[in-house]
């Protein structure tokens, strides 16, 4: 790996913009394709498994599993330049970053990653953490879930989604469940109301799962607000307020803890980029089957911050990396057409008890697409649970970051 203090080139073959789950294995792939001049911008000392922090928020995992140095997963051969992007000219073809360097590119891949709006929820900046209020998606407040999971005993306890695209749409859900089952085991459920919110009309997308998530969710009595937000929290009162945008009403209540999820969207510098969809959510406009920016053809995104339709997840990443590099390498020879198309392919991990996972797996239309078809993962499975903790994992950081799988 070489290091860029800020001295070195400016300009380069490739600039990767992130350092995360997409940035990463879309550097390794394209040296493994032979591309030598590669950039990748990130100031972040730290690389995270993110997925694995709803079993970090159940208490079945440790924080510590979850986290890599950067430099531990930085492919050999990219030069990492640690600083943050702050602004793209894709007519200049240079992106200038937080110290004010301006550095050009021949390619761009924009891997950015998603921002938590926390501040778009009044009262959840201010009570997140503290108050009885968690969230599983922040390394600094996960393990704070099963600190609150474990000490309710009684009351009600609300599990929030906001609407929009979110990073794993189904981990809001998962916390849920993971927290049912421990108080049904230690013989307290029956004295907690328990409030899932929901900004969909159904459970899940996709109906095979959807009809399976809904038995789990009666299986726990969680009551289940459809076409619903969390619009205003405060902690130092205990109360937390939820709209129903399908009725109209908004109902305020005493809550014992919360798992908040805040509103996402794209970086305020990519939401302000020629890059954008121009939408207030600010995703990078792209095709969605050849991930090529719809405007300017030597620019690729892919990962959270994409204008895709189909769920954030890392597995979708691992099939959209392969898309990015195949399609990329042939712009660079002059061809004409796309040679890759992606399809939509994403995969919901479901844990819906402290040892049972579903795993739904499905494209663009959405219908089922499963990679392992000798497998019913339609059902819920002790097996698919340990693919959850250990399986993935292991083959996320000796695999996909590697550019392997």
């Amino acid at each position: 790996m070489a290091r860029d203090s800020g001295s070195g080139r400016n300009r380069h073959r490739v600039l990767i913009v992130g350092g995360g789950t997409a940035g990463i294995t879309t550097a390794a792939r394209l040296r493994r394709a032979g591309v030598t001049d590669i950039a990748l911008l990130d100031p972040t000392d730290t690389h995270w498994y993110q997925p694995l922090w709803t079993l970090v928020g159940g208490g079945q995992a440790p924080l510590e599993t979850t986290r890599r140095s950067e430099a531990s997963v930085m492919p050999k051969g990219v030069n990492w330049i640690r600083e943050a992007a702050t602004a793209v000219d894709p007519e200049a073809q240079t992106v200038t970053t937080s110290t004010g360097r301006t550095i050009g590119y021949d390619y761009l891949v924009m891997a950015p990653g998603m921002q938590l709006d926390w501040g778009k929820v009044p009262g959840l900046e201010k009570t997140i953490g503290k108050n009885n209020v968690a969230s599983n998606y922040s390394h600094e407040y996960a393990p704070h879930t099963w600190e609150l999971i474990k000490k309710t005993r009684s009351g009600t306890a609300v599990f929030t989604q906001p609407a929009g695209m979110i990073k794993c749409g189904g981990a809001p859900q998962k916390i849920a469940y993971l927290a049912c089952d421990y108080w049904r085991k230690q013989g307290v459920l029956d004295r907690i109301r328990v409030i899932l919110v929901l900004p969909g009309d159904v459970m899940f997308g996709v109906p095979v799962w959807r009809r399976v998530l809904e038995k789990v969710a009666a299986r726990y009595g969680i009551e289940v607000r459809f076409s619903s937000e969390m619009v205003a929290i405060d902690g130092p009162a205990g109360q937390v307020t939820i709209a129903d945008r399908a009725a109209g009403t908004e109902e305020t209540l005493d809550y014992a803890m919360v798992h908040a999820v805040p509103p996402m969207s794209a970086p305020d510098w990519v939401k302000a980029s020629p890059l954008s969809d121009g939408t207030p959510v600010g995703y990078i406009s792209v095709d969605k089957h050849s991930l090529q920016h719809t405007r300017y053809k030597n620019v690729f995104a892919l990962g959270d911050a994409a204008n895709l339709p189909t769920a954030r997840t890392g597995a979708a990443v691992r099939k959209q990396a392969p898309t990015v590099v195949a399609n990329m390498m042939a712009e660079m020879k002059g061809q004409s057409r796309a040679p890759k198309s992606y399809d939509g392919y994403t995969s919901c991990p479901l844990v819906t008890a402290r040892n049972k996972m579903l795993l739904a797996e499905f494209d663009y239309e959405p219908k089922p697409v499963p990679s392992m078809p000798f497998v019913n993962t339609t059902k819920e499975r002790t097996d698919m649970w340990v693919l959850k903790r250990y399986g993935l994992p292991a083959l996320y950081w000796h695999g996909m970051l590697k550019g392997r799988v």
